[in-house]
Formats: structure tokens, C-alpha cells, sequence
């Protein structure tokens, strides 16, 4: 099939320009504001419709990115692989979250400024390879986790904006950590 040589000219060109911009060059800075939700999207046949979520508390997988570096995240910002940061289908960005690994109780606040996982399996959150690194489960490439939207303090904001860890979490009870486990076992039954 053939085309029109300006049509043709005007698409490669406009397709090249959507490739550079991806790659780098001019990045959103680092910030908490605006925070975008989105209109529907599509990825491999499945829609997508961002939304606020004040109350979003779900039990899942975790896995972990990291040879994206330098890339464009989905809110603008470039993806540097060691900050606490993550990758969420439908949460605004930027969004922070609390995220529980199931094995261990451990708890840390992540960033959400990125769109995935789009693998049709019961991943919830794309961890970056910092965030996976302090959480413990990097090694196991995805773990059963905990995703729960929060609200931390402004200190704590502001030391994920600079690529850093927020105040550490104590790891939730041993009681807890049961009704977690307990309630993941039975899910989707």
C-alpha cells in the first residue's frame, strides 16, 4: 500500500519527534504538583481509566524496573533507577504509597510517578530498583505485597522528590502481618 509521500514524510517526522522526546532531553521537574490523573488509556488490549483513590488498599505482586534509566516516566520526570519511586495503572501522579512485603512485614513509602505493570498477572505496582533494594525483595524479582495510598509528612515527601528514602517504617505486627497473609490466600477465590 502506498501513500501519499507528504503523508508518509509528515508521520515518520512526528513519529521521530514522539521517539526523541521519550528518550530524554527536556524532563518535568521533580514535584508534587499538578498532580495528573489522566484520561483512559490502552496497553495490549486492556483499557486503563486513572482515577483518585483516597481509600486504595489491595493485596498483590510486586515486581521491580530498572533498565529504563534516564527515560521519561509517565508524569514527565526522568527515571533514575535508585530513587523510592514505582510504576501504578491507574493511581494519579504523583501518588504515594505504603508498600507491605507479605514475606516479612517490612514497610516502606514510595513515589508513584510512572503508568504499569501491564502484564496481565496479578502485579499491582512496579517497584524501581531502589524501592525493591529497600524493600527486601529485589533478589526475588516479585513478591506478594501490600499497596495502600498515605498521605506522609512533608519531610518525608520532600526526601523522595530528592531521590532519597523517607523515615524508616517499623515492620507491621505479627498479628497483622497473619490477616495480611491470611487475606491474600483467600482473594479471588
Amino acid at each position: 500500500m502506498q501513500g501519499h509521500p507528504i503523508t508518509i514524510r509528515f508521520t515518520s517526522a512526528a513519529a521521530l519527534l514522539m521517539l526523541s522526546a521519550c528518550a530524554g532531553g527536556n524532563f518535568r521537574d521533580v514535584s508534587d504538583t499538578p498532580v495528573r490523573i489522566g484520561p483512559p488509556y490502552s496497553v495490549r488490549g486492556t483499557t486503563y481509566v486513572p482515577a483518585a483513590a483516597p481509600a486504595y488498599d489491595v493485596l498483590g505482586y510486586a515486581s521491580w524496573y530498572g533498565s529504563e534509566s534516564g527515560n521519561r516516566t509517565a508524569n514527565g520526570e526522568k527515571f533514575r533507577p535508585g530513587w523510592i519511586t514505582a510504576a501504578h495503572t491507574t493511581l494519579p501522579l504523583p501518588t504515594y504509597v505504603e508498600v507491605t512485603a507479605l514475606d516479612t512485614g517490612r514497610r516502606i513509602i514510595v513515589r508513584v510517578n510512572d503508568r504499569g505493570p501491564f502484564a496481565q498477572t496479578q502485579r499491582i505496582i512496579d517497584l524501581s530498583r531502589g524501592a525493591a533494594e529497600q524493600l527486601g525483595v529485589k533478589a526475588q524479582g516479585h513478591a506478594q505485597v501490600r499497596v495502600r495510598r498515605v498521605e506522609p509528612s512533608e519531610r518525608d515527601r520532600k526526601r523522595l522528590r530528592e531521590g532519597k528514602a523517607a523515615a524508616g517504617l517499623a515492620p507491621v505486627s505479627q498479628r497483622e502481618l497473619q490477616a495480611l497473609r491470611t487475606r491474600f490466600a483467600t482473594k479471588g477465590r
